[in-house]
């Protein structure tokens, strides 16, 4: 099998993703469903990426295999299925979508987590890591960081951090995180994408609480359950932020 431009464009997506579904290479590469499904089937037949089907009568999901990955060159990690992220994993790819879509403004580059974490830990890394300095040690004695989301970088070189938050992380754990984009002068702004009101009330209290409101931007997002089965659509479509506060941040 010959591998395309497209299937680079392609296979460099799942590389910066846990998962994503067919409805995300879609709108990935502006093609029909029937397309987008033959050309994930093509890549799964050559062991290019692996196709799982985990809920019934949900659409299956697709991960890069470590084949995949060398195709392109690629030095990630091989990702693993992990049920407890899955609708934030779905919400996620179509985020990074929002934003290649340019719905947060001019954009020189965009980063996952999983691109963060990796080049934070190869020797190649940045001096600094990507990541979000919290204070104190973690688990095997380790410098306690956070990554956001996404990570990105607008052409005039300014830092937005986005979370989505889907549920709430608890009081300690997002006024640390909060503190931690406080305190990291690289940080410009950061914009979190909530489902639920009360979420949505408490991140901007902690943020008020902090003296950074003008530096954190809250929108609604719908669930990323309704966005998966919503169909062809451009994401900018399904995931209706009010654009206003983001392309601020942007800025």
């Amino acid at each position: 099998m010959r591998i395309t431009d497209r299937d680079r464009e392609l296979l460099a997506f799942l590389a910066s993703h846990r998962l994503a579904l067919a409805v995300h290479v879609q709108a990935l590469l502006g093609v029909s469903a029937d397309v987008a499904r033959t050309r994930l089937g093509a890549l799964a037949r050559e062991g290019l990426v692996n196709k799982e089907r985990i809920f019934d009568r949900q659409p299956a999901c697709y991960l890069i295999t470590r084949k995949g990955l060398a195709a392109i060159d690629s030095e990630l990690p091989t990702p693993r299925l992990d049920l407890r992220f899955y609708e934030h994993d779905i919400g996620l790819a179509w985020l990074w979508l929002y934003a290649r879509s340019g719905s947060f403004g001019s954009l020189e580059e965009i980063r996952s987590e999983r691109q963060m974490r990796s080049l934070d830990a190869s020797s190649e890394g940045p001096a600094e890591p990507l990541a979000v300095r919290l204070g104190g040690v973690g688990p095997g004695g380790r410098e306690r960081l956070h990554y956001p989301d996404l990570l990105l970088t607008s052409s005039g070189g300014h830092r937005i951090a986005l979370e989505l938050e889907l549920s709430s992380k608890g009081r300690t754990r997002r006024e640390r995180i909060l503190a931690g984009y406080a305190a990291d002068a690289r940080v410009d702004a950061v914009v979190y994408l909530v489902r639920h009101p009360q979420v949505v009330r408490s991140v901007r209290g902690t943020a008020a609480k902090l003296g950074i409101s003008a530096m954190v931007h809250v929108q609604p997002v719908r669930s990323s359950a309704a966005l998966a089965g919503a169909g062809s659509d451009a994401p900018a479509s399904r995931m209706r932020t009010a654009r206003g506060g983001a392309q601020a941040a942007a800025r």
